[in-house]
């Protein structure tokens, strides 16, 4: 469904999402007979949510569209990952190791946390985290979550003042530092500094037949959703989809920048 009267809260405004040919309001779902007027009204072409199945809303080839990076742009997007993750592993190191010191203390449990996650063109990969949560959060979440939360978990895998979370977990996701360990990551070439946001197996087919789109693109720890609308943006609406490939339709060194500078402000507000 072609997005009409696009929000201007959406990624560039809807001036910009028109020239760039992108539709940039939210979907709407099957049978739905009225739209959230803070919500983008919506027609017959484009993204929609189908039976929950998200369908991806095609390029407009008649609107001129900023051209997806080439070559040229994938090397020096590699260079910087490598740069910029080096260094900021070798800055870490004394940090990071008095950070598991505290994660050790606050709870029991390893302080490093591995999730399976989907890579580039949809290999497995295994990326790292300062564990934020108690160490059997996702073997037994029933313990510590009220049914509702466990429904929203099991939909969205987050859930609103989870209750898993540890004391020093809440100040690592306040400060974005339970990412730090993702930039070996970086190094290893699992992950970005900047791209979509590592997901599931079972997350990919949230963007039905835009998956192998949106594998297209190496996963990175922050990214265009994380920067713009994240916890307003969800699987369900078909948000966090149109977000994501929009990074991966429009990824240039431009857009690179703005995310990484959008990222140092969301951590200096503890975002």
């Amino acid at each position: 469904m072609r997005a009409q009267g696009l929000d201007p809260r959406w990624p560039g405004g809807s001036r910009r999402a028109q020239r760039d040919g992108v539709p940039c309001g939210p979907p709407s779902r099957q049978g739905s007979s009225k739209v959230s007027e803070e919500k983008t009204e919506v027609t017959e072409k484009g993204a929609s949510v189908e039976a929950g199945a998200f369908v991806a809303p095609p390029p407009d080839p008649s609107v001129p569209a900023p051209r997806r990076g080439g070559a040229g742009y994938r090397f020096v997007k590699r260079a910087f990952d490598v740069a910029f993750s080096g260094v900021a592993c070798l800055a870490g190191l004394v940090p990071g190791a008095l950070l598991c010191l505290a994660i050790r203390l606050d709870s029991p449990g390893a302080p490093i946390f591995r999730q399976e996650r989907v890579g580039l063109g949809g290999r497995p990969i295994r990326i790292y985290k300062f564990r934020t949560m108690v160490a059997d959060a996702h073997e037994h979440p029933e313990r510590y979550m009220t049914p509702e939360q466990l429904a929203q978990w099991e939909r969205e895998q987050k859930v609103d003042d989870d209750p898993r979370v540890t004391r020093v977990g809440r100040f690592l996701r306040r400060t974005s530092l339970d990412e730090v360990p993702q930039f070996l990551n970086v190094l290893r070439g699992d992950l970005s500094v900047i791209g979509p946001r590592p997901v599931t197996e079972a997350e990919t087919r949230e963007f039905g037949d835009a998956r192998g789109e949106f594998l297209s693109v190496r996963p990175g720890i922050t990214g265009w959703w994380q920067v713009t609308a994240r916890n307003d943006a969800t699987w369900e609406t078909g948000e966090r989809q149109l977000l994501e490939l929009f990074y991966v339709r429009h990824a240039s060194l431009a857009l690179d920048a703005r995310v990484f500078v959008r990222t140092f402000r969301a951590m200096g507000r503890g975002r």
